[in-house]
């Protein structure tokens, strides 16, 4: 494609006392639908590896823009010309500083200064595994993606009430059995697989939407997009970005990426890749890792660890195999 593409990282490093501290003043008396966890912002120590990836696998990527509160790695050399540091200041109006949640950069990201039409959203747990096209991630100027249709089960957990109230919003916008009548091609599509394919068929009745597969991987948007849902749901943005930890009430980044979906504003694509959640035993992923099963992965820290420390040094061990050379991004 002509125009070029960038990538999007948010940090934080949660053993910043100057951050902690901070943190603190604005945890007393919070509420409990709040999520300020520290297993939320505890570090794996393998961001390198993330630039690693990008920069081996992805050598044709523009900018990496990396948002953060204005802490940086120690490794991290800043005077690549292809990084751009970017404070939460920078972007995020002022009434909503400072933020200690994730929701709050997503929802921000359309005025970051620089940032292109084509970019990539990556947390600092994704990982690339094997060589990328720009085509894996946009063709035609559209977001590659795969539309696949899920069941969004309401629970008293915080993901998927969120998740809940992210379809809801797409409803209230949205048409399914208009989308599939006028782009069939983009709810039945092969590439999707064909089990999807099958719960394409079971899931197109009725005019709404019950849900979204979330694959947990860098997401592909068009930045016209995030300004087109600012545009028309500012309110729940609005209060999205008021909290100052993440809330039950929220939406998220899948807004603009379930927005893109039923707009019919994206290209079929594969899955391109898996998430994974840690616990003590991660040999599923270790051997997805070594054997790069897909284009990326993305690892979640949990709170089913008892030993953090061995779990930790398996991953980085897994990573640094198949990632062993520092990339221009390290001083």
């Amino acid at each position: 494609m002509s125009e070029k593409i960038d990538i999007v990282i948010p940090w934080v490093n949660g053993t910043d006392p100057v951050w902690l501290e901070e943190k603190r003043k604005y945890e007393i008396g919070i509420s409990s639908d709040k999520d300020s966890s520290a297993k939320r912002y505890r570090d794996m120590d393998n961001l390198q590896y993330v630039f690693r990836g990008i920069e081996k696998h992805m050598p044709w990527v523009n900018h990496i823009f990396f948002l953060t509160y204005g802490h940086l790695p120690q490794w991290l050399n800043t005077d690549n010309p292809r990084l751009r540091v970017v404070n939460h200041k920078d972007f995020i109006p002022e009434e909503f500083l400072p933020t200690f949640s994730s929701h709050v950069i997503e929802l921000n990201m359309h005025r970051i200064q620089g940032l292109g039409e084509h970019f990539i959203y990556f947390n600092d747990d994704i990982f690339v595994l094997k060589d990328t096209k720009e085509t894996d991630f946009f063709r035609d100027g559209l977001p590659c993606d795969s539309n696949i249709p899920a069941i969004v089960v309401p629970t008293l957990t915080r993901f998927p009430m969120i998740v809940f109230n992210t379809v809801a919003y797409i409803n209230k916008n949205f048409n399914k059995r208009r989308f599939i009548k006028e782009q069939p091609g983009k709810w039945y599509n092969l590439k999707y697989g064909i089990s999807n394919l099958f719960k394409a068929f079971i899931f197109s009745q009725g005019p709404a939407y019950i849900g979204f597969k979330n694959i947990h991987v860098a997401n592909s948007y068009n930045k016209s997009t995030l300004r087109e849902v600012w545009n028309a749901e500012p309110d729940i943005l609005l209060s999205t970005c008021s909290h100052k930890f993440r809330s039950d009430n929220d939406v998220n980044q899948y807004l603009f990426r379930y927005w893109q979906l039923a707009s019919g504003k994206f290209s079929p694509a594969k899955v391109r890749g898996h998430s994974f959640r840690l616990t003590d035993s991660n040999k599923e992923l270790l051997d997805y890792i070594r054997k790069r099963k897909n284009i990326m992965v993305c690892i979640n820290d949990t709170d089913l660890i008892t030993d953090f420390d061995k779990v930790k040094m398996d991953v980085n061990n897994a990573l640094k195999k198949i990632l062993p050379d520092k990339s221009s991004f390290e001083i």
